[in-house]
């Protein structure tokens, strides 16, 4: 069972806003995964993966099962497979515009809104903050 698909399932269980799973241990992996979710009005989660220097991965590194377990990870169970089926890695998310996600990937109008401006616009935003300093 992957990192993500174990933390999905544990919040699945717990069903409280707020989980944090420390120390989990795949293979030969340490990680902590931390989901942070706020009931916010706009249905979006803030989803953070740890690591030493206390930043997310970078997306550019991101293989397509990466960018898929990310959304499913994040609320987006069904959505998540549009990804799959277009062999969006991660470079290729951090190069979507908003009309891709929109209309490039076949998804219903409201969670294809949410995917952009609450993920994949944010994660553009990061990586190009990050790789300018």
């Amino acid at each position: 069972m992957s990192l993500f698909a174990f933390a999905s399932e544990v919040l699945r269980r717990i069903g409280k806003d707020r989980a944090v799973v420390a120390e989990v241990k795949e293979a030969s992996t340490l990680s902590m995964l931390i989901v942070d979710m706020e009931n916010k009005e706009n249905g979006s989660l803030d989803v953070k993966n740890s690591v030493e220097n206390g930043r997310p991965p970078d997306p550019a590194d991101w293989a397509v099962t990466d960018v898929v377990n990310y959304f499913r990870t994040a609320g987006f169970e069904e959505q998540a497979n549009a990804f799959q089926e277009q062999e969006i890695d991660g470079k290729s998310l951090l190069l979507m515009t908003r009309n891709d996600v929109l209309t490039g990937l076949s998804l219903k109008l409201g969670p294809a809104l949410k995917i952009y401006e609450y993920h994949v616009k944010p994660l553009q935003t990061q990586h190009l903050k990050n790789n300018s300093l």
